[in-house]
């Protein structure tokens, strides 16, 4: 507390007198960045011209991307250890993120684009498939991009039945 309250340019005493403790802290840092990230998400599977398979196809190479453009806070984000408080609003959010893709996912087998499927099933698959995906190449420093982001592209598509 007292190096984020150093960092801020407060007293130690004002952290505490807005967060009770370091996980609730933390946890209002988590909720901030990840509403902003699934801010990001959602604008990239607007746009209504777009199919199922593309929208998904955006959401999951935008989470990809950014995750591996900024590794060390993605890490963070995804499979860092964590207090119990963060790491259940971690649920919240992949949860998030599956309703997002469940929905893409509804709207393509209505179109007849995508096989009939178990959508809830499959779009928690893919965030826990991507999410684990990335792990590795996050830890690594010269992970090439491009290949993780073609690799994580093809798996996308095999795994709705695109």
């Amino acid at each position: 507390m007292l190096a984020v309250a150093d960092r801020a340019g407060v007293a130690a005493g004002t952290l505490y007198r807005h967060f009770s403790s370091k996980e609730e802290l933390f946890v209002e840092l988590f909720r901030s960045v990840c509403d902003h990230e699934l801010a990001v998400m959602r604008a990239a599977a607007s746009g209504g011209e777009l199919s199922a398979v593309e929208r998904i196809d955006r959401v999951l190479t935008t989470f990809a991307m950014r995750a591996l453009s900024r590794p060390r806070l993605a890490r963070a984000l995804i499979a860092e250890p964590v207090a119990a408080g963060v790491d259940a609003e971690r649920l919240v959010y992949r949860a998030r993120y599956r309703e997002l893709l469940a929905g893409a996912l509804r709207d393509g087998v209505v179109a007849g684009e995508l096989p009939d499927q178990d959508v809830e099933l499959t779009s928690a698959a893919l965030v826990g498939g991507c999410a684990e995906a990335l792990i590795g190449p996050l830890a690594a420093q010269d992970a090439p991009r491009e290949h993780t982001i073609a690799a994580l592209r093809a798996f996308i598509r095999r795994a709705v039945g695109a």
